[in-house]
């Protein structure tokens, strides 16, 4: 089990403290430093900065959004991440939700195949090919890379929680990335991967099970579950993430939510998080980074071979609140 370690998901870091914060991850002993995208501050500016003042933790998308740039683009960022890390990027990429492709102005349609078409545009793009492509979803003519790239296969995840797309991420990819799931929904992934790669003639024991635990560290564990329910309640009120909630059985919790929402606002919304809810969910209000690790235990016996943990502060002072999170992982990993 490899426990990494999440970057300003909720954007509340300033993006100067980022590099000092990665490399005291790097020196208690976190796997990788991983940066995931939204609205949020840019994923590729903040893993340029800590792939510079670090030797040895990897660094790694969860994840970018493939509506949110082209194939070919998305391929020179990926290429200039890894020689700058020195062969230290991890790229974990996802279809998105409808709210992110209509920031982008961009159809939704048919995910499982513009997926498959922007890997293969972006893997012949990392091995120097011409490209001349012509799909149903995406064309790409005459780019190649002006540059040599390093000679590896840059490690490539798929996010995925539903069946089709957690099979295509074992078939096609080195693992699945996966997202606000219970450790009964990660059992089923796991098994829909699996089957995914065995269709591809390929051992299923050799692909990633990546799972997100969203945490928070504080003497008020109130405190620290009240900064966890606010990230909830955004989750609970997006459109995907709304139906992914349903399918895991929460339909009236969130119905409640929304409707609460649309009467009295967000407050109101964040009023409704039950601790079912809650408890369910991959989120912990720890005292003690014990606590952080007994969640991770039970995400590992679930299928999880790589936990990364975004933490989210409930202080004022993000920054100090992050350096003590991290420094308490010192002996523990």
């Amino acid at each position: 089990m490899k426990i990494d370690i999440e970057f300003n998901s909720g954007a509340q870091l300033p993006m100067d403290a980022i590099p000092e914060l990665a490399s005291l991850a790097e020196d208690v002993g976190f796997g990788c430093a991983w940066a995931g995208e939204a609205n949020n501050k840019d994923p590729t500016v903040m893993l340029a900065a800590i792939a510079a003042v670090t030797d040895r933790i990897e660094v790694g998308t969860a994840v970018y959004h493939m509506l949110g740039r082209t194939p070919a683009t998305l391929a020179l960022q990926v290429l200039g991440l890894d020689e700058l890390s020195q062969g230290r990027f991890r790229l974990g990429v996802g279809i998105s939700n409808p709210t992110i492709a209509a920031w982008h102005g961009v159809p939704m349609d048919r995910p499982l195949a513009r997926i498959q078409e922007y890997l293969e545009i972006v893997r012949r793009a990392l091995e120097r090919e011409k490209l001349s492509f012509a799909g149903r979803f995406y064309q790409s003519h005459g780019f190649k890379a002006a540059f040599r790239p390093q000679p590896r296969a840059i490690p490539l995840y798929i996010a995925a929680f539903g069946p089709k797309m957690s099979r295509l991420a074992g078939r096609l990819s080195d693992g699945v990335l996966i997202n606000m799931a219970n450790e009964e929904q990660v059992i089923r992934i796991v098994e829909h991967v699996r089957e995914g790669t065995k269709s591809a003639g390929e051992d299923p024991d050799s692909r990633e099970v990546i799972c997100k635990i969203r945490c928070c560290l504080a003497t008020d564990r109130g405190a620290a579950r009240n900064s966890l329910s606010k990230v909830l309640t955004y989750y609970a009120l997006a459109d995907y993430y709304r139906d992914l909630l349903t399918r895991m059985g929460f339909g009236a919790e969130v119905e409640a939510i929304r409707l609460a929402w649309l009467s009295g606002g967000f407050e109101a919304a964040r009023a409704k998080i039950t601790d079912r809810l809650f408890d369910a969910l991959p989120l912990v209000a720890a005292k003690s980074v014990g606590e952080v690790m007994e969640k991770v235990e039970r995400y590992a016996d679930a299928g999880a071979t790589r936990v990364i943990l975004p933490y989210v502060p409930c202080s004022d002072d993000a920054v100090t609140e992050t350096r003590r999170f991290i420094a308490a992982f010192a002996g523990f990993l």
